[in-house]
C-alpha cells in the first residue's frame, strides 16, 4: 500500500464523493440524502474556509478515502474544550472497497495520523466522532486516541478524544503497515 494525499477539487472529485457519503456505512456524515451538487457545494464551503481542508487519498493512484482536517478553535468545538496549540482535528471517510481488505482501514488510518503528525505544528490530533459509531470508536482506541468526554454538539453527542503523537507511536509500536 503506497497512500498519498491530494487536495479535493470540489467539481470534479464530487461524484465520487457522493457514491462514498450516500452510503449507509457512512450514515454518520449525514449526506445519506445529498444530491452531488450537495457535495460539490459543501467541499466548495471547505475549500473557502481557511481552517478547514479536504483531501482525497490514494492507494496506487486509486481514490480511496477522504481525510478533512480542521482548527477546532474554528469549529463546533470551539469553546467546548481547552484548544491548546498544535490541536487537529480530524474526519476519516474510507471509500468502499472493490475488494474488502482486513487491516486495511487500519492501514488508511495509520497513514491518516502519520500524515497529520508530519505537518508543521500538529501536536495533538482531535476527532469527535458519533458516540453510535462503534467502529470508528474501537479504531480511534487501536491508534492511541484517549476518551476524554461526551459533547452534544449540533449535528451529535460525539465522543471528545485525543491523541498525541506519543500517544500514537506508543499504539502502533510493532505493528506492521
Amino acid at each position: 500500500m503506497n497512500f498519498t494525499f491530494e487536495p479535493v477539487d470540489p467539481v470534479l472529485h464530487a461524484p465520487l464523493l457522493h457514491s462514498w457519503v450516500t452510503q449507509e456505512y457512512a450514515r454518520f456524515w449525514d449526506m445519506l440524502d445529498a444530491t452531488v451538487s450537495d457535495v460539490a457545494n459543501e467541499h466548495s464551503r471547505i475549500a473557502a474556509d481557511p481552517h478547514h481542508e479536504a483531501w482525497l487519498g490514494y492507494d496506487g493512484g486509486v481514490p480511496v478515502f477522504l481525510l478533512e482536517c480542521y482548527e477546532p478553535l474554528h469549529s463546533p468545538l470551539a469553546g467546548r474544550y481547552n484548544v491548546l496549540p498544535g490541536d487537529v482535528g480530524m474526519h476519516l471517510l474510507v471509500g468502499p472497497p472493490e475488494v474488502p481488505r482486513t487491516g486495511y482501514t487500519a492501514a488508511v488510518f495509520r497513514s491518516v495520523m502519520e500524515f497529520l503528525f508530519e505537518r508543521p505544528g500538529t501536536e495533538r490530533v482531535v476527532v469527535e466522532p458519533d458516540v453510535r459509531n462503534a467502529k470508528i470508536l474501537a479504531l480511534n482506541a487501536r491508534m492511541g486516541f484517549r476518551p476524554d468526554r461526551v459533547l452534544t454538539l449540533p449535528d451529535k453527542d460525539a465522543l471528545l478524544s485525543f491523541c498525541s503523537h506519543e500517544q500514537f507511536s506508543q499504539a502502533i509500536e510493532g505493528v506492521r503497515s
